[in-house]
This record gives C-alpha cells, structure tokens and sequence, in this order.
C-alpha cells in the first residue's frame, strides 16, 4: 500500500509521474486510457507502454485493484450487492440496480463513516479510513467487468459519507467524466450528504452539474438532531441557505431524502412542516422506508402513513416519490452486508 496508486491520479498528475521519470507526456494519456477505459488491472496490464517502462513504475507506483469478496443476486429484483477487498485487507461494499431508464451503482467513498446517524448501519463501527479515487472508480469498474454491462449512473450514497472524503470524491467524479475514461455526464452522477454546510458551498464553486442528495429525515432541528449527530453543527437553516446557493450556482434540483420512522418523523405535521420548509424551493423529496437494523430499535412506518406522508406534500406543491425497496432480500442498505461479513453473520 506505500506505492502510490496512478489510477487515482488525474491526467495532469499523470503527465507529471512521466515526465520525472524522463518518459514523454503522452505516455500519461496511454496509461489513463488503459486504466480508465480499458479498466486495466494492474501496471502489467498497460501492455502499449515498453516493458522496461512498466518496470520502471512496478517500483514506486501499483494500479489499484479489489477483489469481488461476494456478490449476492436479489431474487425480488434487478439488483446485486458486492462485497470488495481492498488492498490492505478492508471490506467495503457497492449495489447494482437496473432500472427501465438503464443501470445505476450505488458505491461507498468510505470505509465506515464517523457521521453516527442512528438508523445508519454504515456508521455503527466509526471511520476507518477515506477511499481513494481509484478505490471509489474500482468499484464501478468491477461491477461493470463482472456483470458485462454499461453503467448510466452513480449515485455516492454507499458507506461513508463524500463530502466529508471531498477531494478524493472530486478527482474520482472528473477521472470517470473524462472524455478518455468512461465519459459519464456530470448530470449521471448524484453525491448524498447528511449535510456538510461548508463543502455544499464548496460544491456549487465547482462549476459542474452533478445532483446533489440532501439528508433531511426531520424538519425540526431539536427532532433530527436526536437521530443525526451532524445536525448540533448545522442547522436545517443552514443547509436550506446552502441548497439554495447550490441550485443558484447549478440550476440542478436538489433532492430531499427523507426516511420515515413509524411514530417518529412521519406525521402529517411533519409533512407540513416539510412542505413549508421546501415551499418555492426546485426541490424533489424521496421518501424512503426505513430498513430495520439491530442497533435502531424503530420500525418502519405503515403503508398508510408513508401514502399519507406524500399526499400533503404533493398537495402543498412538493414534488415528491417513494423509493422503491430494491434487493432486501441481500441487505442492499447502506452497511448492512459489510457489518454482517465482518461480524461473521453474513
């Protein structure tokens, strides 16, 4: 793990790492090509550069690569759940969807998180480290090799939270929509936070038009700090401001994820007080079922609630949908699967 990782390196890192090896710069654009787009495995497999130039980056230099630990097949749907090694022996994990409007991958930028959400099984173990660009690619690339398909979109919802790992997230978006790896549109890439105040402001200066997910889950600050840790150092104000800065700077709608806790979040004051919040905002609200894990004694709201929940904010002018439950069957939450495989109950 002391070499450095060149696929986690942007073209104009790449140029550099030649250069001072005495090598022209468009070696740099052969290797990321390979890497990227060819999805090459290691620094042997850059078969168009010399063989005495691979082992001259063989000494100071890997390409990141994971091992599939486990992959389990939704038998409700179109959905797989992926256990990765890493190099160092961690275990993260990734999701496969495929939709009618084409194939989504939902992938961590983290192993564990340090947010401490308390119905989040991610978090339930702390941070161990940040993911590095080519680690958070990986992930893509194997699921894409492995299944034999061509992903539309990724959404950075998986272990860890992204914007607290920013700069590898970053570098990880700009490598997968450049033009000689995978190509894919800021508008197919969607980063979720609990609510990082700071780096959403970050993100609208950026100047690229990826989707951005917010964690609401209350629209009282007393109620979401009880279950969100984040929310004693930002309140719903502030992340309301910064959204509003974000859709300003972009013009892309931000979506309010909303999990619904039987007897906790999901009453009909709630939903009003989520319409008022929302209200004239271009905003999108995903109301989504809680997934019951051991640590959270909560449960669930009922279907009626969760209908009920939607019809108030649909009738105050709220956009809103339910996420459909994909691959319960393989405890295709956020952590769950890695929990259990670690924990031995997998």
């Amino acid at each position: 793990m002391n070499n450095i990782d060149l696929r986690s390196l942007e073209i104009e890192e790449l140029e550099d790492v030649f250069m001072n090896l005495g090598e022209k710069k468009y070696r740099a654009n052969q290797a990321f090509k390979w890497m990227h787009n060819k999805m090459a495995s290691s620094i042997d497999d850059i078969t168009e550069l010399p063989r005495g130039l691979r082992d001259k980056l063989n000494i100071n230099y890997r390409v990141t690569k994971l091992k599939i630990a486990e992959r389990l097949d939704s038998e409700q749907d179109d959905t797989s759940k992926y256990l990765f090694v890493l190099d160092d022996g961690n275990i993260i994990e990734s999701v496969m969807m495929k939709h009618k409007h084409g194939v989504s991958v939902c992938l961590s930028t983290q192993i564990g998180c340090r947010m401490g959400c308390k119905f989040c099984a991610s978090t339930k173990g702390g941070l161990v480290r940040h993911l590095l660009p080519g680690e958070i690619l990986e992930q893509f690339y194997q699921i894409q090799k492995d299944q034999g398909i061509n992903i539309n979109n990724v959404v950075l919802m998986g272990s860890g939270e992204p914007l607290d790992n920013y700069d590898n997230v970053m570098k990880f978006i700009k490598i997968l929509h450049h033009k000689d790896g995978q190509n894919l549109g800021y508008r197919h890439t969607t980063i979720s936070t609990c609510g990082l105040v700071p780096r959403i402001f970050d993100l609208a200066d950026e100047g690229i038009p990826i989707n951005l997910s917010i964690s609401l889950h209350s629209p009282y600050d007393d109620e979401r700090k009880k279950i969100m840790p984040i929310a004693k150092k930002y309140s719903i104000h502030e992340i309301i401001e910064a959204c509003n800065y974000y859709i300003a700077k972009t013009s892309r709608r931000v979506t309010f994820e909303y999990t619904l806790i039987n007897g906790v979040n999901d009453k009909p004051k709630d939903a009003l007080e989520v319409a008022k919040l929302l209200k004239s905002m271009l905003s999108h609200v995903n109301l989504i079922p809680l997934n019951n894990i051991k640590e959270f004694s909560h449960t669930k709201s009922n279907d009626k609630s969760i209908q009920g929940f939607k019809d108030i904010l649909i009738k105050n002018g709220v956009n809103t949908t339910i996420r459909r439950e994909m691959g319960a069957d393989v405890n295709a939450a956020c952590g769950q699967l890695r929990r259990d495989y670690i924990n031995g109950e997998g």
